[in-house]
């Protein structure tokens, strides 16, 4: 008797968006690499070949020329070889080390302001007739708003056009996920792409000859060889941080303060001690990590499971599914902060055995910068937030498709104690 593979699940379908993660299983299962027609795209779901193709030569990130130039400009996500590594090196410093160090303060206080605010319009809704118990939306008013004012700040920026980077932060990532090809947001996001340069290069040209600290201006100064990045290229970079460092840690910090309410003794646990703090954002990266998808193309004709993808190639390597990939990791659907196979001490490093902040050579430059912030955030939460619960009847659900989390998280907590 034959048995018929279950059919290719469609990664666009509404049953799919809703939940994608049974579909994760019947693809690396039975379709670990599969033609999905509706993008024309390969899906790589296993996570051997996921990891495999980060560190594989063969499949580079030329599709970056078409999904994030017109809208960033060239970033560093594009470049290949000596190109790569000189601009590599001139980021480095600010986002390792003492050159992280520095920011720290502007991190806390970003934190603390946006967490005091939730706290205080929580005392006022004591009129509602909640005594002593405070409601907030967590999403709304603290994790979409903290990683973009760290940003702001760190750039030195104003703090009053926070709520400017805020709206361009949503056109760039409304158009990143449009993988239906809504003109409306394609139009958005033009009109941001030209709205952020006029912003942004008046500002570079000044600070070129200034002694700033903030990152822009030491990003104006600062040389590998002898070689500056180009106005425009620190304008494109300055673009990508608004998704980089924004849209990733928002939905990572929601996701994370959700998984420990789903889990309340593991809350408990954490609330006791604080050195738990790296195995939480681990997990959450691992389990509910904020970008689901990442495209890359082939620049040769390879084998994937035993299927030939052809040079020239997308491929959307499905991060998510790969990192719930039971070849990997045991009971990979449960959260667990106490995870014997996931490698903690590596998780922010390009030794990580999760591949939420890629592997090889475009490792994510900003991975201690998350977390730092899901730290701070994590430690604010807990520490200003207490007694933190659902509201009652919220029911969390993730949405997104190319990056995901809960859009909303509707708490209540102990507002008078705080």
């Amino acid at each position: 008797m034959t048995t018929l593979n279950p059919p290719t699940p469609d990664i666009l379908s509404p049953e799919f968006i809703d939940d994608p993660y049974p579909f994760h299983r019947v693809l690396r299962d039975h379709h670990p690499a599969v033609y999905h027609e509706a993008t024309q795209s390969w899906l790589i779901s296993r996570y051997a070949d996921v990891a495999g193709a980060f560190r594989n030569p063969a499949f580079s990130s030329r599709n970056y020329d078409w999904q994030l130039e017109p809208i960033h400009g060239r970033t560093i996500l594009q470049m290949e070889g000596k190109e790569h590594a000189t601009h590599r090196a001139l980021l480095n410093p600010f986002f390792r080390g003492k050159g992280l160090e520095a920011f720290l303060p502007v991190i806390t206080r970003n934190a603390a302001e946006l967490v005091d605010g939730v706290v205080r319009r929580a005392g006022g809704e004591l009129i509602d007739g909640i005594a002593g118990r405070g409601r907030a939306d967590l999403v709304a008013e603290f994790t979409t708003w903290f990683p973009i004012n760290v940003m702001v700040d760190m750039l030195g920026l104003p703090r009053s056009d926070h709520e400017r980077f805020h709206r361009w932060y949503h056109s760039i990532m409304a158009h990143l996920n449009n993988l239906a090809g809504d003109p409306a947001v394609t139009a958005r996001a033009d009109q941001t792409r030209e709205e952020l340069r006029e912003y942004v290069l008046p500002i570079i040209r000044e600070r070129r000859d200034g002694d700033g600290d903030d990152l822009l201006s030491r990003l104006c100064r600062a040389e590998v060889d002898g070689q500056r990045m180009s106005d425009e290229e620190i304008k494109a970079f300055v673009s990508l941080l608004l998704v980089a460092g924004g849209e990733t840690t928002d939905k990572a910090i929601a996701s994370m303060v959700r998984q420990l309410l789903d889990h309340p003794e593991q809350m408990a646990e954490v609330r006791a001690d604080r050195s738990l703090a790296d195995a939480v954002i681990a997990e959450t990266l691992r389990h509910s990590g904020p970008v689901h998808m990442i495209m890359r193309q082939t620049e040769e004709e390879v084998e994937v499971s035993g299927t030939t993808i052809p040079a020239g190639a997308t491929c959307i390597l499905m991060l998510a599914a790969a990192n719930r990939d039971e070849r990997h990791f045991r009971d990979p659907d449960t959260f667990d902060v106490h995870r014997p196979d996931l490698d903690v001490a590596k998780a922010f490093s390009g030794a990580a055995n999760h591949v939420q902040f890629i592997l090889g050579r475009h490792f994510c430059v900003g991975s201690l910068l998350a977390r730092t912030e899901m730290t701070v955030a994590l430690d604010l939460v807990l520490d200003r937030l207490p007694n933190l619960r659902y509201q009652e009847g919220f029911v969390p659900h993730e949405a997104g498709l190319y990056t995901r989390s809960v859009p909303r998280l509707l708490v209540e907590f102990d507002a008078s104690a705080g």
